[in-house]
């Protein structure tokens, strides 16, 4: 896909971070620099209304094995398209 939707959740067997992707591992962001993502997501994984918000931990959904050479994860697109609501 050239461009993932903003909140897509994709798995990877990648064995790195690729850009515009954060890894689905309970991280905590600031809202100040992803305002589009916490629109669509919320504090519905944690975090502190209107100042944090935490992404989904899916690191036991996937064979994520952090000494595999290329370890398969799930990550959500920080970058992309807004999703059109109807």
């Amino acid at each position: 896909m050239d461009c993932p939707f903003l909140g897509q959740i994709q798995l990877f067997a990648l064995g790195f971070q690729p850009l515009g992707w954060q890894l689905c591992n309970g991280a905590t962001l600031p809202v100040s620099q992803n305002q589009a993502l916490y629109s669509l997501i919320g504090n519905k994984f944690g975090g502190v209304p209107n100042s944090t918000f935490v992404v989904p931990n899916m690191l036991k959904a996937s064979a994520y094995q952090s000494k595999s050479p290329r370890p398969m994860a799930y990550f959500i697109a920080i970058e992309g398209l807004y999703p059109q609501r109807s």
